[in-house]
């Protein structure tokens, strides 16, 4: 075990040579590294399944031997200030580790066929491999100073991800936009760290707690300062896990590609902030009010995200914002005290949101053989439905995760989800209320997706229902019932659209239906867009499945999306009344308060299952009655017509329904009211300051120049050239000072 131990501080710098040669290799030999791009694909997977090996290994010592170890070694040493750098394993470390080495294998196997068409293949790898380099190192690191280091490289990471596709604008802004997001909240963490190191002296965590706990318990530091210091450490996590006010920037993030939105903006980067609190825990538990103010905000991300997540379009950015949503229910956990169940929903989490956004780039990639490389198409659920018998296997993997995010056992994120809604009834009714509602709602969303992507009606026409003009846009599927057709020749436009009109597959509808709150503004009416006559065949191509190698890392997230709850399940307990998850988390350092998880009480287990469960199944109720209806003979039907009274429908419709929905549709208005208050408020201050320096700074200093000039060529002319007349006018001079100047001077 020691020897394990001794060499564990490798684990970070595993798969640091792929960025190196596929770095070096591409600015020195672009050809030839180029012809190399599988052998260098399939390393960066070998390199990275070592560091999973070790990571297991690890696990396994935490598990049988309940020893915390860390490796410290001076960086710089100068008078009284030493800068260390260290490798810390303890349980926190190993279930990061093991999180973001699956993971990472997984997405890199599902990434080699994904991207293989993409002309920066070589440089996508190189980017993963940098990142999961950063990523081991940062959950590894043994003070808040390596933390930092690591934070940043985590980031720089996240942008060049982002903006991968730098050619497009829209990519080119998002990228920019999570940056600059994402520092306004590592400022503030850099500015905590340099307060509590002010304070403290130390960066390393045990001495950091051990004397914060110290000084505020002996009254010997000023509390409201050590207050600031935290949040501004928190305001870190807050940046990096997309939580309120700082969220703005995930749902973009969804420009880069999917295997990035899967490894980084779902499981594991913006997990790191979990993880920062999660391991800071101790230090905000001694500072009074810090937790509430976690657990609120936690509590605020978790509804937000939940309530924009309705109304989105884009199938990504409908996962995206369910993220935040849960990544809130991670940090109100902590924030009530309870760091096992959010821990074990981040693992959950984890697992089944990496399926997710694996399965929706599958579809995104089927979609693209049918729209072309367009992502307002390929990603639009208005474009998809009927997709069950082209990607079953997709599809089935995408139900597996979508249960499991909506709570239903006994997939994995029933047992987490279901321990914190059981914590937030001990904590506070008013949020445990609001924390199943969202529960409910998370049903709802997902299964919206689920339905409207795999088992959506065909042929629908959507109504605008922003209370303006309806916009013309068709719901359908491009394909029909299954395989390719060849449509001939017509003589007529008239005639292909009377050959189509009763087909499942037609592009033109004589009947159109409204459609529920899914597509708003959408754009105009899905057409050929060549005209017919000048055709002699037509092809139009069908989705298909995925290959072996998308499809092998989904059925693995699958796999674990189904098993991997049980690890905390509490009817999985031993003699010490632990079960394995609390049993890894007990000998923590930075667990020392939390007691060991006691034996739970099958009725009340099976009690609190049962509502929550009962809250999932009413969301999935609500989905299927608005999206898929049971009954043929609701199909024809608008949800807002089955109200009885028309008074009532119309208050639903008008006050109701238009409301929630542009609420969600436009991101709840915070992205608009950035945009007014900052955006434009620093545009126009920086247009003031810039006319303010060209109008009035450098218009002085120029004055000033041209005066000095002018002031020199006057003076030029009062000289003559004559020696006596300089001395009348020197001696003048005197006389005026001495028989005006002096004697006032000395009067006064």
């Amino acid at each position: 075990m020691e020897h394990t131990y001794q060499y564990s501080w490798i684990i970070p710098f595993i798969t640091l040579p792929i960025p190196m040669v596929i770095g070096g290799g591409l600015f020195l030999f672009p050809t030839a590294t180029k012809k190399f791009r599988r052998m260098l694909s399939f390393l960066s997977v070998f390199l990275l399944s070592i560091v999973m090996l070790f990571a297991i290994n690890l696990l396994l010592q935490q598990i049988n031997h309940h020893s915390i170890y860390q490796s410290v070694w001076s960086w710089t040493i100068n008078n009284d200030f030493s800068l260390e750098f260290g490798f810390l394993i303890d349980p926190l470390t190993s279930i990061m580790l093991i999180l973001i080495t699956t993971v990472g294998m997984m997405v890199l196997i599902y990434s080699d066929n994904y991207m293989s068409h993409d002309k920066g293949y070589l440089r996508f790898f190189a980017y993963m491999s940098f990142f999961n380099s950063s990523m081991v190192g940062l959950v590894s690191s043994s003070n808040l100073i390596q933390i930092y280091f690591f934070w940043e490289l985590v980031g720089m990471c996240s942008y060049l991800l982002i903006g991968f596709w730098f050619t497009r604008p829209v990519v080119g802004n998002a990228c920019q936009k999570a940056f600059i997001t994402n520092r306004v909240g590592d400022f503030g963490f850099l500015l905590g760290i340099l307060g509590l190191y002010w304070i403290t002296g130390s960066l390393e965590f045990r001495d950091l707690f051990e004397i914060v706990k110290n000084l505020i318990y002996n009254n010997k530091v000023d509390l409201l300062f050590v207050t600031l210091c935290s949040l501004l450490l928190f305001s870190g996590a807050v940046a990096k896990s997309a939580q309120f006010p700082l969220h703005i920037w995930l749902p973009d993030a969804m420009e880069g590609p999917t295997p990035i939105s899967a490894l980084i903006h779902a499981a594991t980067m913006v997990a790191a902030g979990v993880f920062l609190v999660a391991r800071l825990l101790p230090l905000f538990r001694v500072i009074p009010y810090i937790l509430n103010l976690i657990a609120l905000i936690g509590l605020v991300t978790v509804l937000l995200g939940a309530t924009l997540a309705l109304a989105q379009k884009d199938i990504k950015k409908g996962l995206a914002y369910s993220t935040m949503s849960q990544l809130g229910y991670m940090i109100l956990a902590l924030g009530m005290g309870s760091a096992r169940s959010s821990l074990f929903h981040l693992i959950t989490h984890a697992y089944s949101k990496a399926l997710l956004f694996l399965g929706s780039g599958s579809i995104i990639h089927s979609m693209e053989a049918i729209v072309g490389y367009s992502p307002h198409k390929s990603q639009n659920m208005g474009l998809m439905g009927g997709l069950t018998k082209h990607v079953p296997i997709t599809k089935i993997s995408f139900l597996l995760g979508t249960l499991s995010l909506s709570g239903i056992p006994p997939f994995a994120c029933f047992w987490s989800k279901d321990e914190i809604l059981s914590d937030s009834w001990l904590y506070s009714p008013i949020f445990a209320i609001i924390a199943c509602y969202t529960a409910g709602l998370t049903a709802f969303y997902m299964f919206r997706i689920y339905l409207l992507t795999f088992e959506g009606h065909l042929n629908i026409h959507f109504q605008d229902y922003s209370g303006k003009k309806s916009s013309s846009f068709y719901s359908i599927s491009l394909w029909g019932k299954g395989g390719s057709r060849l449509i001939k020749k017509t003589n007529s436009f008239l005639t292909f659209l009377k050959i189509n009109t009763n087909k499942r597959a037609s592009f033109f509808l004589k009947k159109t239906y409204r459609a529920d709150l899914n597509v708003r503004k959408s754009s105009s009416t899905f057409h050929i867009s060549y005209h017919i006559s000048y055709l002699n065949n037509i092809f139009f191509p069908y989705p298909q499945e995925a290959n072996n190698t998308m499809l092998v890392p989904m059925l693995v997230l699958a796999s674990f999306t189904l098993f991997i709850g049980f690890i905390g399940s509490p009817f999985n307990q031993e003699e010490e009344s632990l079960d394995i998850l609390s049993k890894l988390l007990t000998p923590s350092l930075y667990f020392l308060d939390q007691n060991s998880k006691e034996s739970t009480d099958c009725y009340q287990f099976l009690t609190n299952a049962t509502f929550s469960v009962s809250i999932a199944f009413f969301g999935i109720f609500i989905a299927s009655f608005l999206y898929k209806p049971i009954y043929s003979s609701l199909q024809n039907l608008d949800f807002l017509n089955l109200t009885v009274k028309k008074g009532f429908q119309k208050i639903l419709r008008d006050k109701i329904i238009y409301l929630i929905y542009d609420w969600s549709y436009n991101r709840g208005y915070i992205d608009a009211l950035y945009a007014k208050s900052l955006t434009s408020g620093l545009r126009r201050l920086a247009e003031f300051t810039h006319f303010f320096d060209k109008q009035i700074i450098d218009r002085i200093i120029n004055g000033l120049g041209f005066s000095s000039f002018f002031l020199g060529e006057g003076i030029k002319y009062l000289g003559g050239g004559r020696i006596s007349s300089y001395l009348l006018f020197y001696l003048f001079s005197i006389f005026i000072f001495l028989f005006l100047v002096v004697p006032f001077y000395f009067n006064f």
